[in-house]
């Protein structure tokens, strides 16, 4: 007799409140199958944060070391589990924490069902003026990143997500990165219609059903993604100083954008910052709670398009740099999205690389995460040196069969490492202050979500402490639901963008953080 494989391989998982059902292969970690749904790893499935909490509804997980240090008695009693740490035996139905969220009233908490919450208040709690408890209807929060784009579906009265979508960005045909898009569209392109459709696609699948509900939907991108949706002109983004005179928020109608919401459903796209400091930089500000205390905080946004702020409630300096596709391993040749198939983290053991599969099957390509613990690693054995060439007669670095780096991929890693340790040591400068003046560090972005933070401070693209570094995950998402369930945007301290490509010092500096640090071989 032949076993169904289907049956006797993987195992169904039902994620609540989404009411979305996944299969996995039996006995692997849930962190692929959640993160395709929205769910957020920030510690990079170390199991060192905390913040990938799910609740056992139906099923079992067993108690892990990592869960009895991140949860008290009682919230492992009541069925609380670190996500990344659980393996996936048998059918499971998860509540997740990330979902659910503190909605503010007159300064008092109103508990939005996530007992996670009762120890210390969340990221989500930080002051944005008062957030409306008990408004009527459904929201959609939706971060328009270069690469990818996310959303949410947000039930106003109490803060839950009800949905959760996520997209690849159509203009991607036309460049991965913003001055592609931006020379496209001063070539003739349309980009603004592709958008707006895929967009509205989105939206017609988080609503499905409930389209009436929909009362408000609010969007945060960088400035070319704010433009370029907007229908403004992006002529004043493609020379320097890059500034635009068009940086405020943007207002439509559904009939505006042919989307089906009802006609009385606002649509705004949060205002920007400075010239590629856009709305998910304020909306990360928000998020992390950079403008809250007097201790000086940085957020650095790691994407296509890197932003680095840096500040405290007396002000914040902030600054965007052309960090190029390879964090997401756009550049790499053979570099893929964090999907079934990347290699996605790699460790030594006794000089050997070990590989940490996405999906727990055989390599085929490389993810953003894994080409830096690729390089960390060879920096480490002195296979890489430190001005980036691979050492010995090899073009090629092995990582997991068939998987190599190439003498090139590297070079892409240097020079996007480059820029944004050259563009956070200048803003440092700027300040009159170093990296241990800084009271935290957040990490944003997908990459920065998944980023080992030993790996990144090795090859030199953060230089700071590892205490002091924390992967906040998607800020941008998160404060932009912030900002939809706010009655007003938060008052910030005054927000100063500095232009790195008009600075004469930027060049010089982006030369001296090429190179790889000096590591001491075993």
């Amino acid at each position: 007799m032949t076993h169904d494989r289907t049956d006797t391989d993987r195992v169904r998982i039902r994620l609540e409140p989404l009411a979305v059902e996944i299969d996995v292969p039996r006995g692997s970690t849930l962190v692929a199958g959640l993160a395709a749904h929205g769910v957020e790893f920030p510690c990079g499935g170390m199991g060192e944060c905390g913040g990938c909490g799910v609740r056992v509804l139906s099923g079992s997980l067993p108690v892990t070391e990592a869960d009895t240090a991140a949860f008290t008695p009682g919230q492992l009693a009541a069925g609380w589990r670190l996500a990344c740490q659980a393996h996936a035996e048998s059918p499971l139905v998860l509540e997740c924490a990330q979902w659910r969220m503190e909605i503010l009233s007159d300064g008092a908490a109103v508990r939005a069902g996530c007992p996670i919450l009762t120890e210390s208040a969340p990221a989500d709690a930080v002051r944005v003026g008062t957030l409306i408890a008990g408004r009527s209807g459904l929201g959609i929060a939706i971060d328009l990143g270069t690469t990818t784009i996310a959303a949410q579906l947000v039930d106003l009265a109490s803060g839950s997500v009800l949905a959760v979508e996520t997209l690849l960005n159509p203009q991607a045909v036309f460049g991965s990165d913003v001055m592609s898009r931006i020379r496209a569209v001063l070539e003739g392109e349309d980009l603004a219609t592709p958008i707006r459709a895929a967009l509205g696609q989105l939206v017609a699948r988080l609503a499905a059903g409930r389209e009436s509900q929909i009362a408000e939907v609010l969007l945060v991108g960088n400035t070319v993604m704010h433009h370029l949706f907007s229908g403004l002109s992006v002529e004043p983004l493609a020379h320097v100083p890059f500034q635009s005179p068009h940086l405020g928020e943007q207002r439509f109608t559904p009939a505006d954008l042919a989307w089906d919401l009802p006609p009385a459903c606002s649509i705004r796209f949060a205002r920007c910052i400075g010239g590629f400091v856009g709305a998910d930089i304020l909306a990360g500000i928000v998020a992390a709670g950079i403008a809250n205390g007097a201790a000086l905080c940085a957020l650095v946004d790691l994407g296509t398009n890197g932003e680095i702020a840096i500040g405290n409630r007396h002000g914040v300096v902030c600054a965007s740099t052309a960090a190029g596709p390879a964090f997401e391993a756009g550049a790499i040749r053979m570099g893929m999205r964090a999907v079934t198939g990347a290699v996605a983290y790699l460790t030594l053991d006794h000089g050997a690389l070990r590989a940490t599969v996405i999906g727990d099957v055989a390599p085929r390509g490389i993810c953003g995460s894994g080409v830096v613990d690729a390089v960390a690693a060879g920096l480490r054995t002195g296979a890489i040196l430190a001005n980036g060439r691979v050492a010995g007669s090899a073009k090629l670095f092995p990582v997991a069969a068939p998987v190599v780096l190439y003498q090139a991929d590297i070079r892409e890693l240097q020079l996007a490492k480059g820029a944004i340790a050259a563009g956070f040591r200048l803003l440092l400068k700027r300040l009159g202050v170093s990296a241990r003046s800084l009271q935290s560090i957040h990490l944003a972005g997908a990459f920065g979500n998944y980023v080992q933070i030993e790996s990144a401070i090795e090859i030199g693209l953060i230089e700071a402490p590892h205490a002091l570094v924390h992967a906040a995950g998607n800020t941008a998402l998160r404060g932009a639901k912030m900002l939809l369930l706010a009655d007003h945007e938060p008052q910030l301290p005054p927000i100063e963008h500095v232009s790195l490509a008009a600075d004469p010092a930027f060049q010089d500096e982006f030369a001296n953080c090429m190179a790889f640090p000096e590591q001491l071989t075993p």
